[in-house]
């Protein structure tokens, strides 16, 4: 586990303050004052007016006593899941995602749409008539504690494209696309966008197995692969949101021909196998997802993605020495496990000198964690401590 340290008393610095108890909060949950202090270096009063007043604006709760020890017992305190909420879309190749998130980091509601190719007019429109449809469906108290919209989406979505014609002006024009502008139209929440997989990061820091590690590269396969880095902690975006840019490492192909990551370690290629095979590729995008008629075509899949995952993964510690490499996707848990234990073996193999090898590790966020890490981002942004902050000159709206 990280300490989370850095707190000072001084009034003027409350915001700094409240982040930093939070922070503590959702790091280790329900925590009392007592251990707050000690963690953050607070004195007991600051973190008691703090608490009071995080307790009455909703934000935290009072969690269930601590008995057993000599005196009264210990009241701790929690995030109130009802406290904040946010809404998050992942956009990606073959369908994006919509979600309505609490202050755990569950979802509320979600929406689905799928399609051939994600033309912004469609996009948009799905967020906005989704946003409609979630609204709509909760309280006047939800909807006044939304705190932004997250967009998880791939940098340079222009560059995708095999289209011709019309069609591919169309796609083309995500290059002048101003996400914050288009969303502005039809709602005046704050917007906040992030690359797709540094989102998924996000989501694994916050929710998932992220906190067991200080430093770690994410990998998230999707359609195409995505990467993610955390440093102290917290989620690195980097100056310009695209820190972790995983997909765009070189290799080799076994013809010797210089390729990047994405294109040998990418879910496109498993679709490609299934359409080769006159197989429906949909089967990969259903929900809940069941690849258990595919064995034949992801088996050797598997095999070629974890040999390219493990030297990719040597790579990235040759700069940062990583404790851990994370690895995720949209793909049933089974296929992710044996993906990573076969990343495992063949690191044993791998030429090593100079290098600490990385543990390697699962993911356990899953395909939601694009969506949920879009929704984490105005959450993050707001409400906690981003201990790489001298580290990025970015401000809370990502780039378009």
């Amino acid at each position: 586990m990280i300490r989370l340290t850095g707190g000072v008393n001084q009034r003027g610095v409350r915001d700094h303050n409240e982040r930093l108890i939070l922070s503590v909060l959702q790091r280790y949950g329900p925590t009392p004052g007592a251990d707050v202090a000690r963690l953050t270096g607070l004195s007991p009063q600051t973190i008691s007016i703090i608490f009071r007043e995080l307790e009455s604006d909703g934000i935290i709760r009072r969690g269930d006593p601590i008995r057993g020890k000599v005196g009264k017992p210990s009241i701790p305190m929690e995030l109130n899941p009802d406290g904040v909420f946010s809404i998050g879309m992942k956009i990606g190749r073959r369908s994006a995602e919509l979600l309505l998130m609490d202050f755990s980091g569950k979802p509320r509601q979600q929406l689905f749409t799928s399609y051939d190719y994600p033309f912004p007019d469609a996009v948009f429109g799905f967020l906005k008539n989704g946003l409609d449809r979630i609204l709509e469906a909760e309280s006047e108290n939800v909807r006044a504690r939304i705190c932004g919209i997250g967009i998880g989406t791939p940098f340079e979505l222009w560059r995708w494209h095999d289209l011709t014609g019309p069609a591919a002006e169309s796609f083309r024009s995500w290059k002048d696309i101003d996400f914050v502008a288009e969303v502005l139209e039809f709602s005046d929440l704050p917007v906040f966008v992030v690359n797709d997989a540094t989102a998924g990061c996000h989501a694994e820091q916050l929710y998932g197995r992220g906190k067991e590690f200080r430093d770690y590269a994410y990998f998230f396969i999707g359609s195409f692969i995505g990467g993610g880095i955390a440093l102290n902690g917290t989620v690195f975006e980097g100056n310009q949101g695209n820190a972790g840019a995983l997909g765009s490492m070189r290799t080799t192909s076994p013809l010797g021909e210089s390729k990047q990551l994405i294109d040998v370690a990418s879910l496109h290629l498993l679709e490609a196998r299934l359409i080769e095979a006159g197989l429906d590729p949909q089967v990969m995008w259903q929900r809940p997802q069941n690849w258990s008629t595919l064995t034949r075509y992801v088996t050797p899949w598997i095999g070629e993605t974890a040999q390219e995952l493990a030297k990719a993964s040597l790579s990235i510690c040759s700069v940062i020495d990583f404790e851990a490499i994370v690895i995720d996707g949209a793909f049933p848990s089974e296929v992710r496990g044996e993906l990573v234990e076969r990343v495992r073996r063949y690191i044993e193999n791998q030429d090593t000198r100079g290098l600490i090898k990385p543990r390697i590790e699962a993911g356990s966020v899953g395909e939601n964690a694009r969506s949920i890490g879009a929704a984490s981002n105005p959450v993050f942004a707001q409400f906690f401590l981003n201990t790489n902050a001298g580290l990025s000159a970015r401000s809370g709206r990502g780039p378009s």
